[in-house]
């Protein structure tokens, strides 16, 4: 199911490209933007929390158009990277604003505000001015911000910046949780373990275009450029690798210093794992285990940041 859409979506900053061609469906769950600096994951979000307007193409979200922003008030909340407090605006008072805003009546959104500055930890600070807050503080906020309406769409761009490590767990938690109740969270980080955390798809942005997306094990599966990493533990490390080693499309084997385990690197994956499978049925070497060492985020970042660079 497709929550939002971007189609043949292109933004400029006068002569400089933000995005141009972008062809993209996010549906329910946790959706991680990826990319360099400047590569166009602040103007996707802004697009689709319709701060931004497209040069061309079409944004939709919850199948309302982005030019009708009107429409979008329930159903999205946003956390901007970069957000400025007004000086004499107090926590609670911008999560009242920002409650009736979105259509809630005055006494709803006094009470909505309160208790989710309870959730975000800040209920004793509430009554304070927000631009005084510190940086963790008013990262808070912006998420507070972001929920108060209770919308399907979250919308957050590196919204762990500034939080120590218990709000980071705490803002996992909380992207987990919405996406566990059917809602649909886009968040762009440059932290990659963390994306591999709790991002149930990837989308990897470079120069303004999607270069790839998906579970990262399917983004792997289609870099055929770079040979397969894999980790086989076993009682006979020396002796197994000197077997491997001689398999076409192996391109390295090594050991593992201090531990029973052969790195493999090959461009048959397939049939490395067969011939391990029946090593391993065949009693040899004490193999117990085999499995891929470059599925994680910072390996599959590297490969497709690699392969944009050649096909350049």
């Amino acid at each position: 199911m497709t929550i939002v859409s971007f189609a043949g979506v292109s933004r400029f900053y006068g002569e400089v490209l933000g995005v141009a061609g972008i062809d993209l469906s996010i549906g329910p769950g946790i959706t991680g933007l990826v990319g360099p600096n400047g590569a166009g994951k602040s103007t996707l979000l802004g697009l689709a929390a319709a701060l931004l307007r497209p040069d061309r193409g079409e944004v939709r979200v919850g199948g309302i158009p982005t030019t009708k922003p009107g429409g979008l008030l329930r159903l999205v909340g946003a956390c901007p990277q970069r957000l400025a407090f007004p000086p004499w605006a107090t926590g609670i008072g911008l999560l009242e604003e920002a409650a009736s805003l979105a259509g809630l009546p005055r006494r709803a959104a006094r009470r909505r505000a309160g208790a989710v500055l309870a959730r975000v930890g800040l209920e004793e600070a509430g009554p304070r001015r927000a631009a005084g807050y510190s940086k963790g503080m008013q990262q808070r906020l912006k998420v507070a911000r972001a929920l108060v309406h209770d919308p399907p769409v979250l919308l957050l761009d590196e919204p762990l910046d500034g939080l120590d490590p218990v709000g980071r767990e705490w803002m996992m938690h909380l992207m987990r949780e919405r996406a566990d109740a059917g809602g649909t969270v886009v968040v762009s980080t440059h932290v990659l373990h963390e994306v591999e955390a709790i991002a149930d798809r990837v989308v990897f942005v470079a120069d303004g275009r999607v270069v790839a997306s998906g579970a990262l094990g399917e983004v792997r599966e289609t870099i055929r450029s770079e040979p397969a990493r894999y980790r086989v533990v076993c009682g006979a490390p020396r002796e197994l690798a000197a077997t491997l080693v001689v398999r076409e499309g192996t391109v390295s084997v090594g050991v593992e210093p201090g531990e029973g385990a052969v790195l493999v690197r090959t461009f048959d994956q397939d049939g490395l794992l067969a011939a391990v499978t029946r090593l391993a049925a065949a009693g040899r070497f004490g193999i117990t285990g085999v499995a891929p060492v470059d599925r994680d985020a910072e390996s599959v970042y590297a490969y497709v940041m690699a392969e944009r660079g050649r096909s350049r």
